[in-house]
């Protein structure tokens, strides 16, 4: 049994017959961009439009990871949670990219393959390669504030929903270079809902995991103004300091 979606937007021409059915996008080649066990990644070129082809293949290599055998049968396999957690940001009202088309394929209930395409967002770059290659404009403070703020906004937004990213990292942030500049939440194949103590600790690790590259780029009054902004408080309360602490020991004895 086989599930596919186009856009509507795209369902005409070039593009219309590249992504038409799973089979056609299993065909195309391109740009290999990314690639493990479980998924690749090409970027391909189409009537001057450039598009990311996610496709997801099997259950990996790892024994652990695949559930000793039975993860095909048990679980959303990744791709179908990358493609709703990608519906669930534009709800929201996160800016990401645009999600052109997406299904996966089922034999005897079992999870064969999958993909999911995006357009590409022009003119960005991800925060960890802006501060890889040292880019001035990390010492801008009007640009920092602005990032940071619409960084602050997409978390709690997360949170709020009851949703924790888990992979909520400078690589998966896009940002534009307009004077103002935009920032595009994208790549959450690992992103669910949880409650309670475990949506806490999901909640630290995921601004644990944005402070884990900010604590070597920006100051700490930029990254507590972050912080603050998250809460949408003027100051940190105690129980701010003691969260704060957990966010900065998160990674203590893992690197």
């Amino acid at each position: 049994m086989s599930h596919w979606y186009l856009d509507p937007r795209y369902a005409a021409g070039a593009v219309a017959d590249a992504f038409a059915t799973l089979e056609s996008v299993f065909s195309l080649s391109g740009e290999r961009v990314a690639d493990d066990s479980l998924c690749h990644v090409l970027r391909v070129n189409i009537d001057d439009q450039r598009y990311y082809v996610k496709r997801y293949v099997g259950s990996g290599k790892n024994l652990r990871r695949r559930w000793f055998g039975l993860r095909p049968w048990l679980g959303a396999p990744r791709v179908r949670s990358e493609w709703r957690n990608l519906l669930a940001f534009r709800s929201w009202g996160i800016p990401t990219a645009t999600l052109v088309a997406y299904g996966l394929e089922r034999r005897a209930g079992a999870f064969v393959r999958g993909a999911l395409i995006t357009a590409e967002i022009p003119d960005t770059m991800d925060l960890d390669r802006i501060a890889q290659d040292g880019d001035p404009r990390l010492r801008d403070r009007r640009w920092v504030t602005a990032v940071s703020r619409q960084l602050a906004t997409i978390a709690r937004t997360l949170h709020a929903a009851g949703f924790a990213h888990n992979d909520l990292k400078w690589r998966n942030l896009l940002v534009d270079s307009q004077p103002v500049p935009t920032v595009y939440l994208i790549d959450c194949p690992s992103g669910a809902f949880y409650r309670g103590a475990v949506l806490d600790y999901r909640r630290i690790k995921d601004l644990a995991c944005l402070d884990k590259v900010a604590k070597h780029h920006l100051s700490r009054s930029q990254r507590l103004r972050f912080y603050l902004d998250y809460m949408q408080r003027q100051r940190p309360s105690d129980d701010d300091r003691k969260r704060i602490a957990r966010i900065v020991g998160f990674f203590d004895g893992r690197e």
